[in-house]
Parts: structure tokens; sequence; C-alpha cells
């Protein structure tokens, strides 16, 4: 009885379909001499054994969307610039795979959040491995946005928006608005308010196991939800409720790339540049 082959669903930037075309076609050929078997930018890959990302952070994003609950484990390859999520080189695509296909590698499970909604219904995905952020509209003046955390009222924010973040998404969207930096697996989850109108409103860290509740009051009755950057346009009579998600996104990690010194290497975080 001969044995099953691996079998690797291959996504891309949809933006880059020239320049990834050339790596997809080193990944077949390396895959195809290994006796696996390659689904490129497929509808159904249930019985795939893991996903490969070709792209930026935002490209692994839509395929950690499209893998969803599968628990399907998922390799980044960055094309883009930062690529923190998406972190191997395309010059190192067929040594990343030659561990992989050795056993060395490890796989890390990462916390997604859900929104759930009172009112007006999301029309996409209500799933987010980098973070949920509730904005105001361009044209906008700020939002109120009151927020309660196991039913225990927080604060009534003033502010252009406010941001809930996962450990993976807090070097994101999170970050730039001054909130912290969340090692992953610390079952943690971060609200950040987007320009405040007050110096005493601050980033706060808490579980992941906490239900977030949020109301907004807009004058112009009407404010965003991005959803890992996906938006949708909400009446201000929606209440918002924010809980972890019923399953993590499985990334695959090589065993010599550390967190610490990907923080390093992709952000110069801590990097002293005096002379």
């Amino acid at each position: 009885m001969s044995e099953r082959k691996l079998v690797f669903a291959v996504f891309g930037n949809e933006c880059k379909c020239v320049e990834i075309a050339q790596y997809i076609e080193r990944i077949e050929k390396y895959l195809d001499c290994h006796n696996a078997d390659v689904l490129i930018e497929p509808v159904d890959f249930d019985n795939a054994d893991y996903v490969i990302s070709l792209g930026g952070d935002g490209t692994f994003l839509r395929a950690a969307s499209k893998v969803g609950d599968r628990q399907i484990p998922i390799i980044g390859v960055n094309m883009g610039r930062l690529g923190f999520l998406a972190d191997v080189l395309p010059s190192e695509i067929e040594e990343t795979l030659d561990k992989m296909l050795a056993g060395n590698y490890m796989i890390e499970d990462h916390t997604v959040i859900k929104m759930e909604t009172d009112g007006e219904p999301i029309m996409g995905s209500p799933f987010a491995l980098n973070d949920i952020a509730v904005l105001k509209l361009d044209s906008a003046s700020m939002i109120s946005i009151r927020s309660h955390i196991n039913g225990d009222f927080l604060v009534n924010y003033q502010a252009d928006g406010l941001v809930i973040s996962t450990p993976t998404g807090s070097t994101a969207y999170n970050l730039s608005n001054g909130g912290p930096i969340i090692v992953p697996q610390s079952g943690s989850l971060c609200i950040t308010p987007v320009a405040p109108h007050s110096l005493n409103i601050r980033p706060i860290v808490i579980n992941d196991t906490s239900v977030i509740e949020l109301e907004v009051e807009s004058r112009s009755h009407n404010f965003l939800v991005a959803i890992d950057g996906r938006s949708e346009k909400l009446d201000e009579c929606t209440k918002l409720r924010i809980i972890k998600a019923p399953y993590c996104v499985k990334i695959v990690k090589l065993k010599n790339k550390r967190y610490f010194s990907t923080l390093h290497e992709k952000m110069m975080w801590g990097a002293d540049t005096r002379q």
C-alpha cells in the first residue's frame, strides 16, 4: 500500500501575479520531486496538509481567513516589505521545505477573535487574526465608544476609534497607535484608542477570555468596523461584542526563528543608532 502524498495549497498576492509565478513554479518543481501535490488558489482544500502564503502580511491574513477553522498550518513566504507574519524569504523556499519535510519545525497556535453584532449584521467574515478596529467615518468628527468588559463598565472612549488586537496583531495597527507589543501565546488582548481626546486614556491589556461589548455614538450616525483590514459601515444603533474565537490559526515556524530576533530584524526593535 503506497504512502499518502502530502498536499500543499498555495495562495498568492493577486496584485503580483507575474512576480509570484516563478516562485509557484519553483514550489511545484520541488514538491513534485518529493512526492507531494500542489493546489494553486484552490476553492476546496480540505485535504491539504499545509498552506503556503506567497506575499506580504496582507496575503497571509487572506490565507488565514480562507483556512478558517480547518486547522491547516500556514507557511508565510514574504514578498512584501516588512513580512512579520510571512517570515520566509523567497530565497529560502527550498531550504524551508527541506526542513519541514524533515520535521525540523514548530507549529504555533495563534489566537483569533470574533465580532458579533446586535442589530445590523456583518456581511464578511467576523473573524480576525490581527485586530478588529472600530473607527469614525473619514468625514466624521470623533466618535464615542462606550465599553464594557465581562459586563463591567470600562470607559467611554472619545476618540477617532478603538483597536482590539490579538498578540499576533500587536505589532500592526495597535503598535502604530501606541499600543504595546504582546508576545504570542500570552493569553492576552489589547484595547488601544486611536487619537483619544483625553490624555489620561491609555491602552489596556486584558485576558483573551474576556467579553468586550461596545456601543458607538456618532454625529454621522454611522461608523466603520475593520476586521483584519476588511472594512464595513454600520449604523450606530448596532451593538458590538468581541470574543475569542473557538479555533486558532496554526503558523509554521522553523526552529531557528525566534520571536525576539524577528523583532530586532524586522522592526529594528531596541536598535541604538547612536554613533
